[in-house]
């Protein structure tokens, strides 16, 4: 994702003013549903991810589901739901959940501006990038538990680790 800091105009406050700015500058196919509400579409490696950003003034949080087509098999989902606890052990910002109904599989995080704070761009960033990160790093995962012939450890284990450090 881009320096978010260069390219929003001063003055833009609302959290999906942000959220648009950012899909303008990085040229993402987005749409704003309503004033409080905007749906966009980032290319990743495995696959496209529908994002979607949600404004509550409310309870005061910018929410954000990303999500991808997921269908698995009956008597593949307790393995699913195993690779989806540890895949949430290993986000620190979101976690997976199932939609069963929908057929989605779905990353989910909600950032908390109370007291009048705002959402800076490098927030919306950072939590956009962590949002199609922790999919692209557990699609595969998430692939061959529903229709591979590994386990869920084996799966996991090609859900890399994060690198830290330079090579």
């Amino acid at each position: 994702m881009a320096n978010a800091e260069n390219y929003l105009e001063i003055g833009e406050s609302h959290p999906i003013d942000v959220v648009e700015s950012l899909a303008q500058f990085n040229d993402w196919a987005f749409d704003r549903v309503t004033e409080d509400q905007i749906a966009m579409a980032i290319e990743g490696s495995w696959r496209t991810y529908s994002l979607t950003l949600a404004w509550s003034s409310f309870d005061e949080t910018l929410r954000m589901i990303c999500t991808f087509d997921m269908d698995p098999p009956e008597d593949r989902l307790s393995g699913l739901y195993q690779a989806m606890n540890v895949a949430n052990d290993k986000c620190w910002a979101g976690g997976f959940s199932l939609w069963r109904d929908q057929k989605l599989m779905v990353y989910r995080y909600g950032l908390l501006l109370g007291g009048g704070a705002v959402a800076a761009p490098e927030q919306v960033d950072q939590m956009l990038s962590a949002a199609v990160a922790g999919c692209e790093r557990f699609y595969p995962a998430f692939q061959m538990v529903c229709w591979g012939d590994g386990s869920v450890d084996q799966a996991m284990d090609i859900a890399m680790e994060q690198a830290f450090g330079r090579a």
